[in-house]
Formats: C-alpha cells, structure tokens, sequence
C-alpha cells in the first residue's frame, strides 16, 4: 500500500504534537503551583484574589491623594547628622537601621544587608511616580559597606533602577526573585531564588526565599513574569523575616508550622486603603492593614514584629501616620505586648539585641 508524501508527513506531524503536548503536560505536573505554563508566577494556592470586574481610575485616586494631609511629626525623623553619627557609633555592633518605606540596614556579625533600596525622590519610572514626602535617612553615598542586597520584587518602590545603577557596593552578593537578575548586570554576584530556595552566604547567615501573596510589573505588558517573596535572615540561632509586601493569606499558618517560631518579622502596615476605587475601606488583597500584619505574625510565631512601609510616600488613601497607631493600639488583640509591636522612626539605629530580646 502506497502512502503519499503529504499524509506521511501530516502522520508524523500528529505524533510530533501528541508528544509534545504530553511532555509539555508532565513538565507543568513536575512545576510547582505558582509557575504557570506561559512562564508567568502567581500567589501560593488558596491565596485571596482581586475582583476582576474592579477598574482602577488614576483620576478618582489622584482626586483622594490630594485630600490627604501630609503633616508630619518632629518626631517621625531623626536627623541625618544624629543617623551618620549612630552609624559609626555602632559599626561594631549588630543592628538595624530604617533608611525610609522598606529600606533597611541590617547587620549581623560581620555582615551588613540592604533591603529593597530606595533613594530616588519619586516611585516610578524616571521622573514620574508618587514623591516621597521623606527623604532617605541619609544619602546613597553615605551608606556603609553592604555586603548583601535582598530584592523582594520588582515594584518601583522597590526596585529602584537609579539606586540599582548608582550602587557603591557592586560586588555585594545579591539575592532576588526568579527572572529579575537581568537588572543586575554590573554586579559580581546574582542569585535567583525560588520560593523555599536556600543559599548559604557564612557560616553564620542563612537566606531562605519564601512566599508572600503579592504580584508583579513594571510595564503595561508584563504582568507578573518576575517572582515576588520574602527573605528569611538565619543568624547564629535567631531568625529574622523580611516579609515586606504582602497580603494576608493561608501561607503563612504553613510557614508558621514550617519555620516558626521567628524572632523578628518585618512586614508592611501600610498602603492598605483604596476605597471608593476598591469596594471595601481599608482593605487590599495584596497590602495587609496593621491588623492584618499582626495577624500574620501571630501565624508566623513571631515573637516580635516591626512595620514598615509607611511614612515615606503616598500610595494609598489611608492618613498617613495612622498605620502605627492602629499597629499599636491592636497589638494586645493579636497576642503581642505593645513593646513588641515595633514602630522605628525613620533613620532610628537600634542594637539587635535590644530589638529582638
């Protein structure tokens, strides 16, 4: 029997499809939940979700920016000479530091770690973005020697491209989300992370990359093609989250179980309210409330926890210094003395030892 060219070929094309639909179908059984197949990442299983049918309106949230009243307290900021000053004066001790928002200095041992750092004067592209209304509790330039950069995601309150470009300390060991390390070119030493991925920097320090319930995008076409998480900071026996950005989810019971009990979270306590744009005061999918954020730690086991995120920029409609007196105030609710709910001024110093024991 006879069989044309055109239908061999046809034959063979139907076998080449077949298998390459089911090896591409064993590959997604062997991927974890949040890769999906176009190659894009979303929130761990049974995470909450936005309403689809919710349109943003940079209109009505401009209009509700410009009610907001920026007054500031004296006490909100140290000075920047009294921060250089505290710097020097506890360079051989561990401690942490509040640059603003979610940059932070964090030194353990022989260590100093950054996090998410943002020196720009604006949160967006180029000139654009929301403006912090508070400076950097010091200038880039002024900054210690870093020796390890964490990036949670790739926001750009975040990931600061002028910070990432003008960087003193290029030969830090970086430690970021899948796919951003593209970002990092200049630098000697990237690491891509998976969520539950571990890379020993000491003997001393360990980083586990873990999951947070957030998102992803720079662009209008890019909707979470790169990682988001949180860092998990071993050092010696004591245990450190920076969870960052985050919305409340199941997760965190199962990272409680896991790794719990933590001594230290970070986590954000602001940019929480987008009512009348979304349905419900005071209430995101992907930035947890003060409330929220100690719940959250409660789940996590945290024997202590510390907010951030807020007092540096508008990017939401909540006022902007009630994120700690709602933290404050709720902290009894959740189990947590009020002493262990920690508010930090912005460039406060603080020795480890005092803030964790």
């Amino acid at each position: 029997m006879k069989i044309s060219l055109t239908k061999l070929c046809l034959f063979l094309l139907s076998i080449l499809i077949f298998f390459s639909i089911n090896l591409n179908s064993i590959s997604m059984k062997n991927k974890p939940y949040h890769h999906l197949e176009d190659g894009t990442f979303r929130n761990p299983e049974g995470s909450p979700e936005r309403d689809p049918n919710i349109k943003w309106s940079y209109k009505i949230f401009n209009e509700e920016r410009k009610k907001i009243k920026i007054e500031i307290p004296e006490d909100h900021i140290i000075p920047r000479e009294q921060v250089l000053n505290d710097l020097e004066n506890n360079k051989n001790n561990d401690f942490v530091a509040w640059i603003g928002h979610a940059t932070f200095l964090i030194k353990l041992g022989n260590t100093t770690i950054i996090t998410d750092p943002v020196f720009s004067k604006n949160t967006g592209p180029l000139i654009f973005g929301p403006k912090r209304y508070v400076p950097p509790a010091i200038k880039l330039n002024e900054i210690p020697q870093v020796d390890l950069f964490l990036l949670t995601h790739n926001h750009y309150d975040h990931q600061d491209m002028s910070t990432i470009r003008n960087f003193p300390f290029k030969k830090a060991k970086v430690i970021l989300p899948l796919k951003l390390g593209k970002y990092f070119k200049n630098y000697k030493d990237v690491n891509e992370l998976d969520w539950y991925q571990e890379v020993q920097v000491n003997e001393d320090i360990k980083i586990t990359f873990l999951p947070a319930v957030h998102w992803s995008r720079r662009g209008l076409f890019d909707m979470n093609e790169t990682l988001w998480g949180s860092f998990l900071i071993e050092y010696k026996n004591k245990k450190i989250l920076f969870a960052c950005d985050t919305g409340y989810g199941n997760i965190y019971k199962e990272l409680g179980k896991r790794y719990g009990p933590i001594d230290l979270t970070f986590i954000n306590i602001g940019a929480y309210n987008f009512y009348p744009i979304l349905p419900m005061k005071d209430k995101s999918v992907y930035h947890t409330n003060p409330e929220e954020a100690l719940q959250i730690a409660k789940d996590l086991k945290s024997k202590k926890v510390l907010g951030m995120h807020w007092g540096t920029v508008v990017l939401s409609l909540e006022p902007i210094m009630e994120p700690p007196r709602r933290f404050k105030e709720n902290a009894k609710k959740f189990g947590f003395d009020n002493k262990d709910a920690i508010i930090f001024k912005i460039g406060q110093v603080s020795k480890i030892n005092e803030v964790i024991d």
